[in-house]
């Protein structure tokens, strides 16, 4: 009666227990997202819902239209030291992800052992063993030896009950921190690609000034033969030839500047690409050049999702909320369960006897009463880091949103700009030819010829900086929706 009132009360016990819960942290996000913005009178509709076809985000190999520069990226998204580097931090982190796959499952383990022991013959053991040489009771084979061989062989396992559901928040937080740092290879992939194509597009660029400098160098050449025929003629003298060939050499110098730039920016994309130096097969610039279409009006926030750098940081909160949930739940009882089954015997001979046949099982339950300081450490921790990544998802957040408003903005002053620039290029032209005509005819000097060419030059500089800013722009706002990676 007694046994049955224990047992009873241990069932009770042990469904009370369970139906016990740990009180779920749940992750709700409290950011405020702005509805609207003003831009040049035209309203940005941050919660606007992806309807138009051209709100979606589009691949690299859709945005970039230039194959020379897909094929860079391709070669470096494989190549790229970095990348690999990073690669092989997240497979150590996959290990994780396999331990705690299996951290609810009981542990099953093979045992095989084999010993001998002697015990004294002024001891317990020892007096005890030697009496039964001489017991009716037992057989030839229950009749131990003075030295005592042991053998066995079985299984064993150990289970700690998940009453809680702190293993299974252990394996969920690990997962989303495997997910996370999976992010942060994608975070890396479009800042790489971002990378490439910005020192890609600069030696682009490099290539177009290179062009523009020789055009006027021709220019400056013609106009120092006008000037040297000029002073033939008495009409001109010795210091207007000294002041364009001086303004002649600087442009030459000048040449060789931007083409030792063009090796620097050819040695750092080799480099981004995982190669040895080499030089770059690329594209002419084409004016006015557009990369893939992103609308400059409306960002919906469901592109913005598309962000690695948000996911990660969302990823991170989640783990958090699954650490605190196992924090919480340390404070509670664990029930343990163990167990062995096997044969053991003192004889070789009567190892596979039946009567050999052995087991043990054992069930516990330990609950902290005193000295919890530890725990009560830990969750304080644990609340601390939870409140930590939630902030951090937070910033993530509104500096992913500012960051493209601040884009957009960019990208409507350049397009206004490029086309009053191309308008200044225009009439600086027109003014070279108009100086020299001048020039001939005593109407203007020497100083207006040298004038005209170099603000024709530096206007066309200048509408070069433009393009390439604006490439630039829209290759940010692409990595600012978190385009790039596929």
């Amino acid at each position: 009666m007694i046994k049955l009132s224990i047992l009873s009360t241990l069932v009770i016990l042990i469904f009370s227990l369970l139906s016990c819960k740990v009180t779920q942290e749940t992750f709700k996000t409290e950011i405020q997202i702005p509805e609207k913005f003003e831009l040049n009178s035209s309203r940005i509709n941050f919660n606007e819902i992806k309807k138009d076809s051209n709100l979606y985000l589009q691949s690299r190999k859709e945005f970039f239209k230039d194959s020379n520069l897909i094929a860079l990226i391709d070669e470096a998204v494989i190549n790229n030291f970095d990348m690999q580097l990073v690669f092989q931090k997240l497979q150590q982190t996959r290990s994780g992800i396999q331990f705690t796959r299996g951290i609810r499952l009981p542990e099953l383990g093979l045992n095989l052992n084999a010993g001998q022991e002697k015990f004294g013959d002024y001891t317990i053991d020892g007096v005890g063993n030697y009496d039964t040489q001489f017991s009716p009771n037992l057989n030839s084979k229950q009749r131990i030896p003075a030295h005592v061989p042991d053998f066995y062989a079985g299984v064993y396992s150990s289970w700690e009950v998940d009453l809680w559901g702190k293993l299974k928040d252990k394996k969920r937080a690990s997962i989303a921190r495997f997910l996370a740092q999976e992010q942060g290879i994608n975070l890396m992939t479009t800042q790489l690609i971002s990378e490439i194509a910005e020192t890609y597009y600069k030696l682009v660029v490099f290539d177009r000034e290179v062009i523009i400098i020789e055009e006027n160098i021709e220019l400056q050449e013609n106009a120092l033969m006008v000037v040297s025929a000029q002073k033939e003629t008495g009409k001109s003298n010795e210091l207007a030839i000294e002041m364009m060939s001086a303004q002649l050499l600087n442009a030459k110098v000048l040449l060789f500047d931007i083409k030792q730039l063009i090796i620097q920016s050819e040695n750092k994309l080799n480099f981004l690409v995982g190669r040895y130096p080499q030089s770059i097969t690329r594209s002419p610039l084409q004016m006015n050049n557009s990369l893939g279409q992103i609308t400059n009006t409306v960002v919906p926030s469901s592109l913005l999702e598309n962000r690695p750098d948000i996911q990660a940081a969302c990823f991170e909160v989640l783990a958090q909320n699954a650490d605190l949930r196992a924090a919480k739940a340390a404070f509670y009882p664990n029930l343990t369960i163990n167990g062995n089954m096997g044969f053991q015997a003192f004889r070789a001979a009567l190892f596979f006897d039946p009567g050999s046949f052995a087991y043990s099982f054992l069930g516990g339950i330990a609950s902290p009463i005193l000295n919890r300081r530890a725990l009560k450490a830990d969750l304080m921790m644990t609340k601390a880091s939870h409140k930590t990544a939630y902030l951090n998802y937070e910033r993530t957040v509104v500096k992913s949103f500012t960051e493209v408003f601040e884009v957009m903005q960019l990208l409507e002053n350049l397009k206004n700009m490029q086309s009053l620039k191309m308008e200044e290029v225009e009439v600086l032209k027109k003014s070279i030819g108009t100086s020299q005509e001048l020039f001939i005819t005593g109407r203007a000097n020497y100083l207006e010829i040298i004038t005209s060419q170099k603000n024709y030059l530096q206007s066309q500089i200048e509408l070069l900086d433009i393009n390439y800013n604006n490439l630039i722009n829209q290759i940010s706002l692409y990595k600012s929706l978190g385009g790039g990676w596929e």
